[in-house]
Protein backbone atom coordinates (compact mmCIF):
# COMPACT_ATOMS: atom_id res chain seq x y z
CA UNK A 1 0.00 0.00 0.00
CA UNK A 2 1.43 3.42 -0.86
CA UNK A 3 2.58 5.29 2.23
CA UNK A 4 3.46 8.94 2.74
CA UNK A 5 6.54 9.02 0.46
CA UNK A 6 4.70 7.36 -2.42
CA UNK A 7 1.67 9.65 -2.15
CA UNK A 8 3.95 12.68 -1.89
CA UNK A 9 5.85 11.58 -5.00
CA UNK A 10 2.59 11.21 -6.96
CA UNK A 11 1.46 14.61 -5.68
CA UNK A 12 4.63 16.34 -6.86
CA UNK A 13 4.37 14.81 -10.30
CA UNK A 14 0.67 15.58 -10.71
CA UNK A 15 1.17 19.11 -9.41
CA UNK A 16 3.13 20.07 -12.50
CA UNK A 17 1.14 17.89 -14.89
CA UNK A 18 -2.28 19.24 -13.85
CA UNK A 19 -1.42 22.88 -13.18
CA UNK A 20 -4.10 25.07 -14.79
CA UNK A 21 -5.80 22.18 -16.62
CA UNK A 22 -9.59 22.12 -16.85
CA UNK A 23 -11.76 19.01 -16.59
CA UNK A 24 -13.99 18.95 -19.68
CA UNK A 25 -15.52 15.48 -19.29
CA UNK A 26 -15.77 12.57 -16.87
CA UNK A 27 -15.76 8.89 -17.85
CA UNK A 28 -16.40 5.85 -15.66
CA UNK A 29 -15.44 2.23 -16.15
CA UNK A 30 -17.59 -0.76 -15.28
CA UNK A 31 -16.82 -0.31 -11.56
CA UNK A 32 -18.01 2.98 -10.08
CA UNK A 33 -17.51 1.97 -6.44
CA UNK A 34 -14.23 3.86 -6.34
CA UNK A 35 -16.29 7.07 -6.02
CA UNK A 36 -17.07 7.01 -2.30
CA UNK A 37 -18.91 10.35 -2.10
CA UNK A 38 -20.95 11.89 -3.64
CA UNK A 39 -22.77 9.54 -6.05
CA UNK A 40 -20.81 9.10 -9.31
CA UNK A 41 -23.24 11.14 -11.41
CA UNK A 42 -23.13 14.01 -8.92
CA UNK A 43 -19.34 13.78 -8.73
CA UNK A 44 -19.17 14.08 -12.51
CA UNK A 45 -21.54 17.06 -12.55
CA UNK A 46 -19.61 18.88 -9.82
CA UNK A 47 -16.12 18.50 -11.33
CA UNK A 48 -16.96 18.94 -15.02
CA UNK A 49 -15.77 22.35 -16.18
CA UNK A 50 -13.60 22.89 -13.11
CA UNK A 51 -9.94 23.89 -13.24
CA UNK A 52 -7.20 22.34 -11.11
CA UNK A 53 -5.73 25.00 -8.84
CA UNK A 54 -3.22 23.01 -6.78
CA UNK A 55 -2.38 19.80 -5.01
CA UNK A 56 -1.87 18.73 -1.43
CA UNK A 57 -1.41 15.69 0.75
CA UNK A 58 -2.64 14.74 4.21
CA UNK A 59 -1.12 11.51 5.46
CA UNK A 60 -1.85 8.94 2.75
CA UNK A 61 -4.56 11.07 1.11
CA UNK A 62 -3.76 12.84 -2.14
CA UNK A 63 -5.63 16.14 -2.45
CA UNK A 64 -6.42 17.75 -5.82
CA UNK A 65 -7.89 21.23 -5.45
CA UNK A 66 -10.32 22.66 -8.02
CA UNK A 67 -11.57 26.20 -8.58
CA UNK A 68 -14.96 25.58 -6.99
CA UNK A 69 -13.16 25.47 -3.64
CA UNK A 70 -13.79 21.74 -3.31
CA UNK A 71 -11.07 19.09 -3.16
CA UNK A 72 -10.84 15.70 -4.87
CA UNK A 73 -9.37 13.44 -2.17
CA UNK A 74 -7.90 10.11 -3.26
CA UNK A 75 -6.72 7.18 -1.17
CA UNK A 76 -4.82 4.73 -3.38
CA UNK A 77 -4.95 1.87 -0.88
CA UNK A 78 -3.32 -1.33 -2.17
CA UNK A 79 -3.26 -1.03 -5.95
CA UNK A 80 -4.68 2.36 -6.87
CA UNK A 81 -2.77 4.18 -9.60
CA UNK A 82 -3.07 7.70 -11.03
CA UNK A 83 -1.54 8.66 -14.35
CA UNK A 84 -1.95 11.43 -16.90
CA UNK A 85 -2.15 10.00 -20.42
CA UNK A 86 -3.44 11.02 -23.83
CA UNK A 87 -7.22 10.77 -23.82
CA UNK A 88 -7.26 8.51 -26.88
CA UNK A 89 -5.08 5.85 -25.24
CA UNK A 90 -6.93 2.48 -24.99
CA UNK A 91 -9.24 2.13 -21.99
CA UNK A 92 -7.74 -0.61 -19.77
CA UNK A 93 -9.57 -3.41 -17.98
CA UNK A 94 -9.08 -2.01 -14.46
CA UNK A 95 -9.54 1.66 -15.38
CA UNK A 96 -12.36 3.07 -13.25
CA UNK A 97 -12.26 6.83 -13.78
CA UNK A 98 -11.03 9.21 -16.45
CA UNK A 99 -11.01 12.99 -16.08
CA UNK A 100 -10.60 14.36 -19.59
CA UNK A 101 -8.61 17.60 -19.71
CA UNK A 102 -8.92 20.55 -22.06
CA UNK A 103 -5.56 19.86 -23.73
CA UNK A 104 -6.33 16.33 -24.96
CA UNK A 105 -4.93 14.53 -21.95
CA UNK A 106 -6.76 12.51 -19.30
CA UNK A 107 -6.16 11.87 -15.60
CA UNK A 108 -6.89 8.18 -15.11
CA UNK A 109 -7.50 6.16 -11.95
CA UNK A 110 -6.77 2.45 -12.25
CA UNK A 111 -7.20 -0.03 -9.42
CA UNK A 112 -6.84 -3.79 -9.85
CA UNK A 113 -8.04 -4.70 -6.35
CA UNK A 114 -10.79 -2.02 -6.28
CA UNK A 115 -9.95 -0.88 -2.72
CA UNK A 116 -8.96 2.70 -3.60
CA UNK A 117 -11.48 5.45 -2.94
CA UNK A 118 -12.18 8.97 -4.23
CA UNK A 119 -14.16 11.71 -2.50
CA UNK A 120 -15.23 15.20 -3.52
CA UNK A 121 -14.89 17.20 -0.31
CA UNK A 122 -16.27 20.61 0.56
CA UNK A 123 -14.01 22.83 2.73
CA UNK A 124 -15.77 21.74 5.97
CA UNK A 125 -15.46 18.08 4.94
CA UNK A 126 -11.76 18.56 4.19
CA UNK A 127 -11.31 20.15 7.60
CA UNK A 128 -13.04 17.15 9.19
CA UNK A 129 -10.66 14.79 7.37
CA UNK A 130 -7.69 16.83 8.55
CA UNK A 131 -8.84 16.63 12.17
CA UNK A 132 -9.15 12.83 12.02
CA UNK A 133 -5.52 12.32 10.99
CA UNK A 134 -2.53 12.53 13.33
CA UNK A 135 0.46 14.88 13.04
CA UNK A 136 2.61 14.92 9.91
CA UNK A 137 6.06 13.49 10.75
CA UNK A 138 7.79 15.80 8.28
CA UNK A 139 6.15 18.92 9.67
CA UNK A 140 8.89 20.97 11.39
CA UNK A 141 6.27 22.20 13.87
CA UNK A 142 5.86 18.62 15.18
CA UNK A 143 8.56 18.38 17.84
CA UNK A 144 10.40 15.54 19.55
CA UNK A 145 8.75 16.56 22.81
CA UNK A 146 5.26 16.33 21.29
CA UNK A 147 6.01 12.90 19.87
CA UNK A 148 7.26 11.60 23.22
CA UNK A 149 4.22 13.02 25.02
CA UNK A 150 1.92 11.20 22.62
CA UNK A 151 3.79 7.94 23.22
CA UNK A 152 3.71 8.20 27.02
CA UNK A 153 -0.04 7.67 27.24
CA UNK A 154 -0.17 4.70 24.86
CA UNK A 155 0.33 1.12 26.00
CA UNK A 156 -0.02 -0.49 22.55
CA UNK A 157 2.90 -2.19 20.84
CA UNK A 158 4.90 0.55 19.13
CA UNK A 159 4.63 -1.05 15.68
CA UNK A 160 0.84 -1.27 15.94
CA UNK A 161 0.63 2.32 17.16
CA UNK A 162 2.75 3.65 14.29
CA UNK A 163 0.27 2.13 11.84
CA UNK A 164 -2.63 4.08 13.38
CA UNK A 165 -3.25 7.09 11.14
CA UNK A 166 -4.98 8.92 13.99
CA UNK A 167 -1.71 8.74 15.95
CA UNK A 168 0.78 9.66 13.24
CA UNK A 169 0.10 10.40 9.59
CA UNK A 170 1.43 8.41 6.68
CA UNK A 171 3.34 5.54 8.30
CA UNK A 172 2.61 2.06 6.95
CA UNK A 173 4.19 -1.36 7.16
CA UNK A 174 7.31 -0.65 5.13
CA UNK A 175 8.50 2.47 6.90
CA UNK A 176 7.44 1.29 10.36
CA UNK A 177 9.75 -1.72 10.03
CA UNK A 178 12.54 0.37 8.54
CA UNK A 179 12.35 3.09 11.21
CA UNK A 180 12.12 0.67 14.15
CA UNK A 181 15.17 -1.19 12.84
CA UNK A 182 17.12 2.03 12.38
CA UNK A 183 16.19 3.18 15.90
CA UNK A 184 16.94 -0.29 17.40
CA UNK A 185 13.46 -0.63 18.92
CA UNK A 186 11.59 -3.94 19.10
CA UNK A 187 8.18 -3.74 17.34
CA UNK A 188 6.40 -5.22 20.38
CA UNK A 189 7.76 -2.72 22.87
CA UNK A 190 5.02 -0.82 24.65
CA UNK A 191 4.89 2.69 23.24
CA UNK A 192 4.81 4.16 26.74
CA UNK A 193 8.04 2.33 27.64
CA UNK A 194 10.14 4.31 25.17
CA UNK A 195 12.53 6.76 26.78
CA UNK A 196 12.90 10.32 25.55
CA UNK A 197 16.09 9.38 23.72
CA UNK A 198 14.42 6.35 22.10
CA UNK A 199 11.43 8.43 21.04
CA UNK A 200 13.74 11.05 19.55
CA UNK A 201 15.66 8.36 17.68
CA UNK A 202 12.45 6.82 16.35
CA UNK A 203 11.01 10.09 15.06
CA UNK A 204 14.35 10.92 13.46
CA UNK A 205 14.42 7.48 11.81
CA UNK A 206 10.89 7.93 10.43
CA UNK A 207 11.84 11.31 9.00
CA UNK A 208 15.03 9.99 7.40
CA UNK A 209 13.22 6.96 5.94
CA UNK A 210 10.48 9.19 4.52
CA UNK A 211 12.80 11.81 3.06
CA UNK A 212 15.13 9.27 1.47
CA UNK A 213 12.16 7.45 -0.07
CA UNK A 214 10.76 10.71 -1.47
CA UNK A 215 14.16 11.58 -2.91
CA UNK A 216 14.22 8.17 -4.62
CA UNK A 217 10.70 8.38 -6.01
CA UNK A 218 9.02 6.04 -3.53
CA UNK A 219 9.17 2.29 -2.89
CA UNK A 220 7.78 -0.13 -5.47
CA UNK A 221 7.23 -3.56 -3.95
CA UNK A 222 4.40 -4.60 -6.27
CA UNK A 223 2.04 -2.11 -7.91
CA UNK A 224 3.09 1.40 -6.96
CA UNK A 225 3.90 3.83 -9.79
CA UNK A 226 4.86 7.47 -9.39
CA UNK A 227 2.16 9.25 -11.43
CA UNK A 228 4.31 9.06 -14.56
CA UNK A 229 3.93 5.29 -14.91
CA UNK A 230 7.41 4.70 -13.48
CA UNK A 231 8.46 2.49 -10.57
CA UNK A 232 10.14 4.05 -7.57
CA UNK A 233 13.74 3.36 -6.64
CA UNK A 234 13.74 3.15 -2.85
CA UNK A 235 13.11 -0.60 -2.76
CA UNK A 236 16.78 -1.13 -3.62
CA UNK A 237 17.83 0.59 -0.38
CA UNK A 238 15.52 -1.04 2.18
CA UNK A 239 17.38 -2.42 5.20
CA UNK A 240 14.97 -4.98 6.63
CA UNK A 241 11.49 -4.88 5.08
CA UNK A 242 12.57 -6.83 2.01
CA UNK A 243 14.35 -9.58 3.99
CA UNK A 244 12.98 -13.08 4.52
CA UNK A 245 12.89 -14.79 7.90
CA UNK A 246 16.31 -16.23 8.56
CA UNK A 247 18.20 -13.81 6.34
CA UNK A 248 21.17 -12.21 8.12
CA UNK A 249 20.67 -8.84 9.77
CA UNK A 250 22.52 -6.23 7.71
CA UNK A 251 23.87 -4.72 10.94
CA UNK A 252 24.97 -7.71 13.05
CA UNK A 253 24.35 -10.89 11.01
CA UNK A 254 21.76 -12.39 13.39
CA UNK A 255 18.97 -14.25 11.51
CA UNK A 256 15.98 -11.97 10.96
CA UNK A 257 12.71 -12.84 12.72
CA UNK A 258 9.26 -12.43 11.23
CA UNK A 259 6.11 -12.07 13.34
CA UNK A 260 2.63 -10.63 12.81
CA UNK A 261 1.80 -7.32 14.50
CA UNK A 262 -1.57 -5.65 13.92
CA UNK A 263 -2.19 -8.20 11.14
CA UNK A 264 0.95 -7.10 9.31
CA UNK A 265 4.06 -9.13 8.62
CA UNK A 266 6.82 -7.60 10.71
CA UNK A 267 10.56 -8.13 10.44
CA UNK A 268 13.10 -7.36 13.14
CA UNK A 269 16.47 -8.38 14.53
CA UNK A 270 16.27 -9.81 18.06
CA UNK A 271 19.87 -8.78 18.76
CA UNK A 272 19.68 -5.18 17.50
CA UNK A 273 16.08 -4.68 18.68
CA UNK A 274 15.78 -6.51 22.04
CA UNK A 275 12.29 -6.65 23.52
CA UNK A 276 13.48 -6.06 27.06
CA UNK A 277 15.60 -2.97 26.28
CA UNK A 278 14.62 -0.06 28.54
CA UNK A 279 11.38 -1.86 29.44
Amino acid sequence: MPELPEVETVRRNLDRLLAGATIVDVRFGDFTGSIANPAPEIFAEEVRGRRFTGTGRRGKYLLLQIDSGDTIAIHLRMTGDLQVTLADEPWGKHLHLGLRLDDGRELRFTDVRKFGRIWLLTPPELEDLDERIGPEPLDPAFTDEQFHERLKSRSRAIKALLLEQTFLAGVGNIYADEALFAAKIHPLRSASSLTRDEANALLAAIRVAFQQAIDRGGTTVRNYRNGLGEAGGNQHYLQIYNLAEGDPCPRCGTPINRIVVAQRGTRFCATCQPLEAQA
